[in-house]
């Protein structure tokens, strides 16, 4: 059995310990710990989280693996701290069956980088008319308990309320993108002033908070879970804050980039080139009083959890005129990062918060087993080890994965994870990904040592 010492890291309460990884469990958290048979990492100066856990990725297999596979999107989760993540169901074929979720989580247990849960579509197809096979997926050994059409909004009242009772029934979660279809024909930014003078057709905030709104009542009306993706806008905090003060059973996310970038990117700024496809997401970036309104919700805990909206593209997707661009970003090698520029610096966020949105709400949410626990004896060998005092200027350098469509490239970030431990094995050493066979052969043994 393998066993690693972290040497003098500092826990989310400012205190300092070593932590001793032997399998998948932590076996002892203290001072002075022996080192009898244990690799030992020096986590001086280091922050000790418990593994990263993403509620919102996409992995684009099966059919999608010119931007990014299973195996590389999990190689860029394990570089930006993550030890879980769930992929979303917008493949091709669609995640709508038992045997494509089986097929996704398969895929993720052979790479051995992270755990992968699938989520499963709500619609067939994603077409948003005739419920998917929910039950099967639920009860196949993907074990799926989050559902999601995210790319396509759940717009059909009925569709929703009756997916919403089914899924109530195994206790499982419907995450929605909120957007209103008809309000958003062929939208290309934030409605305001600035699409008006740039003459892109504009996203209004309305569309997302008007189905929020449907949303949260029919949840409260069915008596089941709902998660918001990705919000945007302040009024939609409002309308969750509401919700949440009623009782409803209602979660949130935001996205990092929704945190720090503001629509004006998109008209360039600081000598900057407009009209940069890097900038173009779904939901777009929003106004400067729209991301403090998305500050302030995360810190107070209207909004439950940070999730990435990992969306790798081509180069080619995204290098061509904006009207055409896809819209997307890749967010998880630089998470952390942008949470810690956005919340933590201003004090808003504290290293246990930081924990708690991006590792223990949304494990909880997302019901992934054995992730976003806190790091103390017997609780399970997954952890990130992060340098607070690091700057760096991000690059392509720190993309780990097949697609290169970040908005942070050329930015000055601080922070780096050094280390990423999955069942008590490292995926990330020294800042270095380790090799994809050691990582494979270490699953390998992980398995075998609890089968």
């Amino acid at each position: 059995m393998t066993a690693h010492l972290i040497r003098g890291a500092q826990l989310v309460d400012g205190s300092r310990a070593d932590i001793r990884l032997e399998g998948r469990r932590i076996t002892a958290v203290g001072s002075g710990l022996d080192a009898a048979g244990a690799t030992v990492v020096d986590a001086e100066g280091l922050i000790a989280l418990p593994g990263l856990v993403d509620l919102h990725t996409h992995l684009r297999e099966p059919g999608f693996e010119e931007s990014e596979t299973v195996l590389t999107g999990s190689r860029a989760a394990a570089a930006g701290g993550f030890t879980a993540v769930n992929a979303m169901a917008n493949s091709s074929p669609v995640a709508d069956t038992a045997g494509v979720v089986e097929q996704v989580q398969a895929l993720g247990d052979d790479a051995g980088y992270v755990t992968v849960r699938p989520i499963g579509a709500v619609s067939q197809g994603l077409q948003g008319t005739h419920l998917s096979e929910i039950g099967a997926m639920a009860t196949s050994r993907a074990k799926v308990r989050v559902f999601s059409d995210d790319g396509s909004c759940v717009a059909d009242p009925l569709l929703m309320r009756r997916a919403l009772e089914y899924i109530k029934g195994f206790g499982g979660v419907l995450a929605q993108h909120a957007q209103e279809p008809r309000l958003t024909i062929g939208a290309q930014m934030n409605e305001g002033r600035l699409s008006s003078e740039l003459g892109l057709a504009g996203w209004p905030a309305v569309a997302e908070e008007a189905v929020i709104a449907r949303d949260v009542l029919l949840a409260d009306h069915v008596g089941a879970r709902l998660h918001v993706c990705h919000v945007s806008t302040a009024g939609s905090v409002e309308v969750i804050r509401w919700a949440k003060s009623r009782g409803i059973d209602v979660t949130a996310e935001v996205t990092p980039h929704h945190l720090v970038l503001t629509e004006d990117l998109i008209a360039g700024v600081d000598g900057a080139p407009g009209y940069d496809a890097r900038y173009k997401v779904n939901p777009p970036l929003r106004s400067r009083e729209d991301v403090d309104a998305l500050r302030a919700a995360l810190a107070d805990g209207t909004i439950d959890i940070v999730a990435t909206d990992h969306a790798p593209h081509t180069a080619e997707a995204k290098c061509c005129e904006w009207p055409a661009a896809a819209n997307g970003m890749v967010g998880l090698e630089s998470a952390l990062s942008v949470v810690h520029a956005a919340v933590v610096e201003d004090g808003r966020l504290d290293w246990a918060d930081v924990a708690r949105v991006l590792s223990e709400a949304p494990a909880r949410i997302g019901q992934v087993e054995g992730h976003g626990q806190r790091i103390a004896e017997g609780a399970p060998a997954e952890l990130t080890l992060y340098d607070p005092a690091a700057v760096r200027e991000f690059s392509i350098d720190d993309l780990a994965g097949q697609s290169q469509n970040s908005p942070y490239l050329g930015m000055r970030l601080p922070g780096r994870v050094v280390a990423t431990f999955h069942h008590g094995y490292p995926t990330l050493l020294d800042g270095a990904l380790v090799d994809a066979e050691r990582v494979a052969a270490a699953a390998d043994a992980a398995k075998a040592a609890t089968a």
